[in-house]
């Protein structure tokens, strides 16, 4: 396979330059669901050493973006119902223990705020661009808890939480208006103390988008 590589490799070290180019064109869908991904492709296409697109490729299969069994050439992970299931409700056991102790301490973090306030910006309508501020409010209730090891628990299922959610996006599912407003209603029931209402809030929140993506991809 060819892949594009018009963007420079930059100053960072070559296995992560390459690494993160490969993920970018992965989350993008440049390198589709199910494409195999192989040392001599990455080596030929970047111009790098076989054992740094070794390494490379190998980062994205720690990181969930890739699969790849003995003896077999590393795949882009699919997309299934199955996957979008267990992804989501792992997001809900995380994201629900991290809102129950922030509204214990009535604590609302400033971040999730912020990346909200970019949400209601946002013009009508189901829009790709609301992947990153959705995911930085969520990924701000994880880091407001300061603790490096669930940021890094959490941090592992990103990158299958991007490809379910630009699924989503790119089936226009979702609506930023809509969006906020949920999470809206959980930081209030922060601010509240109601870390029962705040759990039960986002659990509603987040298996609305996962039915939501289980159902289109059952049209498939």
């Amino acid at each position: 396979m060819t892949i594009p590589t018009d963007r420079g490799l930059g100053v960072v070290g070559v296995v992560d330059a390459v690494t993160a180019q490969l993920r970018a064109r992965i989350l993008g869908g440049e390198i589709r669901s199910g494409e195999p991904l192989t040392e001599a492709a990455v080596s030929q296409s970047f111009g790098v050493a076989r054992p740094s697109a070794k390494a490379a490729i190998e980062q994205l299969v720690a990181s969930g973006l890739l699969v790849r069994t003995a003896h077999r050439t590393a795949r882009v992970v699919g997309i299934d119902q199955a996957t979008v299931r267990d992804v989501y409700r792992t997001r809900t056991r995380l994201e629900s223990a991290a809102l129950r102790e922030l509204a214990r301490a009535r604590r609302v973090p400033a971040a999730a705020v912020e990346a909200n306030a970019e949400l209601l910006a946002m013009g009508p309508g189901p829009d790709p661009a609301t992947v990153d501020p959705d995911l930085r409010f969520h990924t701000a209730l994880i880091d407001a808890l300061h603790s490096e090891r669930t940021g890094r628990m959490y941090r592992s299922v990103l990158d299958e939480v991007r490809l379910c959610m630009a699924q989503v996006q790119g089936r226009r599912l979702l609506n930023a208006e809509e969006i906020a407003a949920q999470h809206r209603e959980m930081l209030d029931a922060v601010a509240a103390g109601a870390e029962d209402e705040a759990a039960e809030l986002l659990r509603a929140h987040l298996a609305s988008a996962e039915e939501r993506l289980v159902e289109a991809l059952g049209r498939d």
